[in-house]
C-alpha cells in the first residue's frame, strides 16, 4: 500500500480516474513521444522520455490552473532510430509504425469527443508533420498540432554553446530534472561530432540521415560541459510556461476559426 500523500493530478491520465475523467469536459490531450538511445557516455537511454514527462507535467499544471482542460497522455518512449541500429538498445520504431500508432489513438480521442491533440516530440529523428498532414484529411473531426520542444526556444540566451544531442542544454535539464541518474563530469564525453565531407551538407541545404557512430565518438552532438542544473531549471521553466501558454490558448480557441482575416 503505497503511502504517499500526493492527490492524483488530474491532468495527468496515467495518474487520475474514471470518476475524474467522466465529470471532466477534456478540451486538449497531448501525447508525448520519445526515444531510447544512447546519450553520450553521462546521460541515459531515457533522456528524451524524461524530459518529455517533466515538461509535459509541468505545462499541464500551468495549464490546468489557468481553466484549460488538458489531458497529458502516457510518455510512448520510443522513435525513429534508423541512423542508430548499431548501437545496443537504440529501440527503433519506423515512421509508418509511428502513424499507425497515431491512427490508432487518434481513433481512440474521436470516438469519445477530444477536439484537439498535440504530439509533443522530445526526439529530433521523429518528425510528424507529414503523418499530421495525412491523419488531419483522415480525422476532420480533431485538430491536430506539433511541438518540437528546441523549437519552443533555442536556449541561446541561456546556454553557452548549443548542440543537437546529450549538449549543454539537454545535460543541464537532466541535471535539473533528474540529477541522480547524470555521474560525475569527469565521466562525461566531449560531444565532438564529425562534420560531413559533402560541402552541400555542411551547408544544411542538402540532407541525409546520419551514421550516427561515424558522425560522433561518444553518440553526443555538441559539448556538455558548461551545463549546470541552475541552467536547466532557468530552462525548464521557460518551456513548460511558453507550451503551458500554447496549451491554454488552444483550448480556448474555436478549431473551425483559427484565422486572422
Amino acid at each position: 500500500m503505497s503511502t504517499s500523500s500526493l492527490a492524483p493530478r488530474p491532468w495527468i491520465i496515467a495518474e487520475t480516474n474514471w470518476k475524474q475523467v467522466q465529470s471532466t469536459k477534456y478540451e486538449v490531450a497531448v501525447l508525448p513521444m520519445g526515444a531510447t538511445e544512447a546519450h553520450n557516455w553521462h546521460l541515459p537511454y531515457g533522456t528524451d522520455s524524461y524530459q518529455n514527462v517533466a515538461l509535459c507535467s509541468e505545462a499541464g499544471r500551468q495549464a490546468w490552473e489557468q481553466g484549460a482542460k488538458v489531458a497529458i497522455l502516457p510518455n510512448i518512449p520510443f522513435g525513429v532510430q534508423t541512423g542508430q541500429l548499431d548501437i545496443p538498445f537504440c529501440i527503433n520504431m519506423n515512421p509508418s509504425t509511428q502513424l499507425a500508432l497515431l491512427n490508432d489513438i487518434i481513433a481512440s480521442l474521436v470516438g469519445v469527443g477530444i477536439p484537439k491533440l498535440v504530439v509533443f516530440n522530445g526526439h529530433g529523428g521523429n518528425d510528424f508533420k507529414q503523418m499530421l498532414r495525412e491523419l488531419q484529411a483522415k480525422w476532420p473531426q480533431i485538430f491536430l498540432s506539433t511541438v518540437f520542444w528546441p523549437n519552443i526556444d533555442s536556449g541561446a540566451g541561456i546556454f553557452d554553446v548549443l548542440g543537437d544531442h546529450a549538449d549543454e542544454r539537454e545535460t543541464s535539464l537532466m541535471l535539473h530534472f533528474h540529477p541522480e541518474l547524470v555521474p560525475p563530469k569527469e565521466t562525461w564525453g566531449d560531444g565532438k561530432a564529425n562534420a560531413w565531407k559533402l560541402q552541400a551538407m555542411k551547408e544544411k541545404w542538402a540532407w541525409a540521415q546520419r551514421a550516427w557512430t561515424q558522425a560522433t565518438h561518444d553518440t553526443g552532438s555538441g559539448t556538455p560541459a558548461a551545463s549546470t542544473a541552475e541552467k536547466g531549471a532557468q530552462y525548464a521553466a521557460l518551456l513548460s510556461s511558453r507550451l503551458a501558454s500554447y496549451l491554454v490558448e488552444l483550448a480556448a480557441a474555436d478549431a473551425a476559426d483559427l484565422y486572422e482575416r
